[in-house]
């Protein structure tokens, strides 16, 4: 059984792409085609099966964009009813539904089905992933829809405007699905995301301001938003904005451009929740820091929730006024870490899961072993993944993970040191490390000497000589003659290359 979730198509924005010409100016118009050009007529197509209407927006459709773009999604939306001016469409996956929402590929649905269906309709997609035969998973999408209470949505760059006292009407500029139910808890952000649901449930009361920090792309953003649907939730009648801090500073500079400072800072005091993302971007922008001293001022002592975020603790941000890092410090900090190697699995497996994909698990671990910089990369290469999956009709397997992991990491990256891997090859064949660098001639330890030396060379940057000065002062030609054979014993020996995975996993544990 499918749920679908409907959007209205209507009000849209104007665009400056070619399909905007596609405008009903004669009784009778030709659509031509690539391939096979088709006529229909203005006045039959009312009368006309609605499958057939979306038929022929594909074919208008398929004109306007490249055929990569259309095979990837297009090619997978198919008419399943429409009755009542309600259009339902099926796509297989959440997938296929984020990249249809983006703004480019709205504005060409909604104008194509206003051309052939001749009025506004509902347009609903019925997102069902089969994983098995008997295993049919529905993903419930998010509404995200082009006017919000019947006016446009207002561009995020623009100056904010007072005169929309009712929280209603608020734009609160938050991001969708970015909350509590998909943050992933794990160690590295126990800490911040129960502080955080602390402050949902009694904003200003408990800690204010709170300051979270941590490295980019690790869920700094994904929990302050995550506080501010929650407040939203639980406190409806509260004024929530959130903004970075870039934005904070062009909507200021706009503000003193057209002289409505003074209106740019009351509108801010009327804000009851201000989440300031990347507060490091305010560092020597005296002027902009200064208009925000006063606005937190204001904010605080009336008992309003500030939420910060950036990517180090207030007092390693340079080129902030004292006064305002004083202000920083005066509620809670906390730190979210890189994710550790188990969060990195769980925030995969949640993500596998949304988007009804088959990945075996050892895949799944060969991910989290290799992507351990931020959970962006993380979300990044399952959309990628599912990509290729689509367009190509194959199956997610390590090869094909192999190919795509380079666009996220630098496989050339120094991770590890010689030192490094000399301990972990010693620890898994227990052999000492004065053993590993003696002069020993036994086949065993010469085996483990050539391994150690063709790794260091696989996962560091050292050169030749300095491999073979940390393996017992060797010279450089003894470390190529050693790569050289560890080449050739793993493609005639296979515990040769069960012994290098194995060993390339503790090294990334």
């Amino acid at each position: 059984m499918t749920t679908p979730q409907s959007r209205t198509i209507n009000n849209v924005l104007p665009c400056k792409k070619k399909w905007l010409n596609l405008q009903c100016r004669n009784m009778e118009r030709e659509v031509v085609s690539h391939d096979t050009p088709f006529k229909y007529n203005y006045f039959d197509k009312m009368n006309s099966d609605p499958k057939i209407k979306w038929d022929e927006c594909r074919h208008i459709i398929r004109q306007n964009i490249s055929l990569e773009q259309y095979e990837m999604l297009f090619a997978y939306t198919e008419f399943k009813s429409y009755a009542n001016d309600e259009l339902i469409l099926s796509i297989p996956s959440q997938f296929i539904y984020d990249m249809l929402e983006k703004d480019e590929y709205v504005q060409l649905i909604a104008a194509t089905l206003k051309r052939v269906f001749g009025k506004k309709i509902n347009l609903s997609y019925s997102i069902t992933v089969v994983k098995k035969p008997e295993n049919n998973i529905v993903v419930q999408s998010a509404n995200k829809p082009v006017v919000a209470n019947g006016k446009p949505r207002k561009a995020a760059n623009t100056t904010p405007d007072n005169t929309a006292v009712d929280p209603d009407e608020l734009d609160s500029q938050l991001h969708e699905g970015y909350t509590f139910d998909s943050f992933i808890e794990g160690d590295s952000n126990k800490l911040a995301r129960s502080i955080g649901q602390a402050i949902a449930f009694n904003p200003a009361k408990t800690f204010n301001p709170f300051f979270v920090f941590g490295p980019s792309g690790c869920g700094k953003t994904h929990l302050v938003n995550a506080i501010g649907w929650s407040i939203k939730e639980q406190h409806p009648e509260l004024r929530v904005l959130y903004l970075s801090a870039h934005l904070f500073t062009v909507q200021y500079t706009d503000s003193v451009r057209q002289n409505k400072t003074n209106d740019f800072i009351n509108f801010y005091q009327t804000i009851d929740v201000l989440i300031l993302d990347d507060v490091q971007e305010l560092s020597g922008r005296i002027s902009t820091q200064n208009t925000f001293f006063h606005i937190f001022n204001h904010l605080h002592m009336n008992g309003k929730q500030i939420i910060l975020t950036a990517d180090r603790p207030p007092v390693k941000i340079e080129g902030l006024e004292d006064r305002l890092l004083t202000r920083f410090k005066w509620g809670l900090q906390a730190e979210i870490e890189k994710p550790t190697k188990a969060l990195r699995k769980k925030i995969l497996s949640a993500k596998v899961k949304k988007e009804g994909l088959d990945i075996p698990n050892d895949v799944i671990d060969y991910i989290s072993n290799n992507l351990d910089n931020n959970i962006r990369d993380l979300e990044g290469i399952i959309r990628s993944l599912m990509a290729y999956s689509v367009v190509y009709n194959c199956d997610i397997s390590r090869e094909l993970v192999d190919k795509i992991i380079p666009h996220y990491v630098d496989t050339n990256n120094d991770k590890f040191t010689t030192d490094d891997i000399k301990r972990v090859v010693c620890n898994f064949f227990n052999i000492s490390e004065e053993v590993l660098c003696s002069t020993s001639r036994k086949q065993e330890v010469v085996y483990v000497r050539q391994l150690t030396m063709y790794l260091a060379n696989r996962h560091t940057e050292d050169s030749h000589v300095q491999i073979g000065k940390a393996i017992g002062g060797r010279n450089h030609s003894t470390v190529i003659h050693s790569i050289k054979q560890v080449n050739n014993l793993i493609d005639t020996e296979p515990k040769t290359k069960s012994d290098i995975e194995a060993i390339e996993k503790r090294l990334n544990t």
